[in-house]
């Protein structure tokens, strides 16, 4: 199938015509219900179909509701009259959809079938900068068509694509790289806050919808570039500011009789598969990062990586980063087993086991095949933010697991983080005592006493922002925290504590500061 076409002048009647239509995140979850809205965000279409057709139900085409015709069409797959594509979108209309691909008509009459070639769906997102509302079109997915994805199709915004937009750091910028740009998203939440974006992908067909995406929703002044190309090949030569990289990081099988046995049941999927063995995509990206970044800047990506037996993920995966000469901060956010691995990408394309069931049989033994080779026990997934140091050797490197829930967007506590970070590498424990920090707005104390208990057996500061991260605090760390609002220096309040305590201010200090610091690095006490 051809991919989409992008005519300024059409792009821009679309634009008008999806402002006037209502058909927006809210729009579409209003005319559904939250029943059918629900059953869609699981992939289940039977309850949205209904609530389109009732929407439609008595009335002329001309007369349709233009979020109905809109989502049956693009979120449904399902066939609407020419006359209600017409009334949807009056400027563009349909001959102008057709001309854009987006849509095939099997005649001019205005009851004539219309068709959609691709999924243009309405999004909403919060990154750091603010609220984004945009629409997006990419290929259609298998809810649509029914049937597997072809190798070759184009993701829309799914949930990985959104966790990369809301954790990225964002500030006012130079020049952003967005590496394996797909559909275009990340290009766009990096629009509006760098001067230029160079978005790269290896498919031509990704770059089509990526074009057509930006001239939809990009501001009017926005430089975005879009090239073509494997890896760090389109911007040989070039330094950036900020990278991102949502990359086909799926570990699947490319070697021996498991690659071939994948290969012909499965079909090799661009948006997923990057081509190369085991997790060496990531590690490649990681280890070829440092020369495309500007001293200082930031990369930001998504990635699976393999737990092998008898070696620590951090250990595996921190190894890259001392190879890479960058700082880092790896988060783990969830650990499949091999089996859950394989059947949530065999899945991922459509293909199941009642559907196909000697193609998933092949494809699910191939996989396991392949891991149980390189002894890989789980498969870590998770969020990776690498700085290039300014000068000199790099000084973070933090790996650790947080599985639980976190409070998006995450892009600016991590940028407060890697503040915090730089400002406690330039303070030894004397200058941090002299420091005087404020407590967080979001930090709240929790205690538990057993009943009838005068004083708590266990104290937590929380946070309710960033990771939501809860300490464990002895009470004169707590009395600590709660003392924090500016006045007095982190030395006097543990000076007044040794003496509350009766405890000598040495003991304390060296049994203080250290939690102290980890409370200035993960965003509990700020300067």
């Amino acid at each position: 199938m051809h991919p989409p076409v992008t005519d300024p002048a059409l792009v821009a009647a679309l634009r008008s015509d999806l402002t006037a239509s209502s058909y927006h995140v809210d729009g579409v979850e209003d005319l559904l219900g939250p029943l059918a809205a629900a059953a869609l965000h699981r992939e289940q279409a039977l309850p949205a179909r209904r609530a389109v057709s009732a929407a439609v139900a008595g009335r002329a085409p001309s007369d349709h509701d233009p979020r109905a015709t809109l989502a049956g069409l693009f979120l449904l797959g399902l066939p609407v009259p020419r006359a209600a594509l017409d009334r949807a979108l009056p400027t563009v209309r349909a001959d102008g959809m057709a001309r854009l691909g987006l849509v095939t008509a099997r005649g001019a009459d205005a009851d004539d079938e219309v068709r959609a070639l691709a999924d243009l769906r309405p999004y909403a997102s919060t990154d750091a900068v603010g609220d984004a509302r945009w629409w997006l079109a990419s290929d259609l997915g298998e809810l649509a068509t029914g049937g597997r994805l072809a190798t070759d199709h184009v993701l829309g915004a799914g949930g990985a694509s959104l966790t990369l937009a809301q954790v990225t750091v964002r500030r006012p910028t130079g020049q952003v790289l967005d590496l394996g740009t797909g559909c275009g998203i990340q290009a766009l939440h990096a629009a509006r806050h760098a001067r230029r974006v160079v978005a790269t992908d290896i498919s031509r067909r990704a770059l089509a919808f990526a074009e057509l995406n930006v001239a939809l929703n990009a501001p009017a002044d926005a430089d975005v570039e879009l090239r073509a190309g494997s890896m760090f090949e389109p911007v040989a030569g070039d330094r950036f500011d900020l990278v991102v990289s949502n990359p086909p990081f799926v570990i699947t099988p490319r070697t021996g009789a498991a690659g071939r046995a994948v290969a012909e049941a499965l079909g090799d999927y661009e948006y997923r598969d990057g081509g190369r063995a085991g997790d060496d995509l990531v590690r490649d990206l990681v280890l070829g990062l440092r020369d495309v970044l500007v001293p200082g800047g930031v990369a930001q990506l998504l990635g699976n990586w393999e737990h092998r037996t008898g070696q620590a993920w951090t250990e595996r995966v921190g190894a890259w980063l001392d190879e890479a000469g960058l700082d880092g901060w790896i988060i783990q956010r969830e650990v499949l087993d091999p089996a859950e691995y394989a059947e949530t990408w065999i899945r991922d394309g459509g293909t199941t086991p009642d559907r196909e069931p000697d193609a998933w049989a092949a494809a699910y033994g191939a996989w396991l095949d392949d891991f149980a080779a390189r002894d890989v026990e789980a498969v870590g997934f998770g969020i990776v933010t690498l700085r290039r140091p300014e000068s000199g050797t790099p000084t973070l490197r933090r790996l650790e697991e947080h599985t639980g829930s976190v409070r998006q967007p995450l892009g600016a506590h991590i940028a407060r983080s890697l503040a915090a970070h730089d400002w406690l590498a330039a303070r030894d424990e004397t200058a941090l005592a002299g420091a005087r920090l404020v407590v967080a707005a979001d930090v709240t104390e929790e205690r538990y006493l057993e009943p009838g208990a005068a004083d708590p057996n266990v104290v937590v500061v929380r946070q309710g922002d960033g990771l939501g991260r809860g300490v464990h605090a002895s009470s004169p760390l707590a009395a600590l925290v709660g003392a924090c609002d500016g006045e007095l220096t982190v030395g006097q309040i543990v000076g007044a504590l040794a003496a509350l305590y009766e405890v000598p201010a040495d003991a304390l200090a060296a049994e203080l500061l250290p939690a102290v610091r980890n409370l200035v690095r993960d965003g509990f006490l700020a300067e």
